[in-house]
């Protein structure tokens, strides 16, 4: 999948035959809209200003190991998002399921 907005260099023929080529779906946010890309872009921005290396990574499984490492293991279960009380997204979820859950079975 490859999420863009509908810039010219997006929207062209060779790129939509490009990602055809490769059998990547392309997402696009509708015109105007800019909150469709609002949450990829702040998660990329936390990637690469958290994560990335300065200089890149020294090849592609490193920087596979890095990225998956710092969604899993950092981003998820450990970094604070001020959109969920300061929780990470991992203990959100299950903050929400046993509130739900306990507000369920007083019904």
């Amino acid at each position: 999948m490859f999420h863009s907005d509908q810039e010219c260099h997006y929207t062209s023929l060779a790129f939509k035959q490009l990602l055809w080529g490769y059998q990547i779906q392309q997402s696009m946010s509708r015109r105007g809209n800019c909150w469709d890309n609002a949450p990829m872009e702040r998660f990329f921005r936390s990637l690469k200003t958290e994560n990335m290396p300065k200089n890149g990574y020294e090849n592609e499984a490193v920087a596979d190991d890095s990225v998956r490492d710092y969604i899993y293991k950092y981003y998820n279960s450990v970094r604070p998002h001020s959109h969920n009380l300061g929780l990470p997204p991992n203990s959100k979820e299950v903050f929400y399921w046993k509130t739900s859950n306990s507000l369920a079975k007083k019904d």
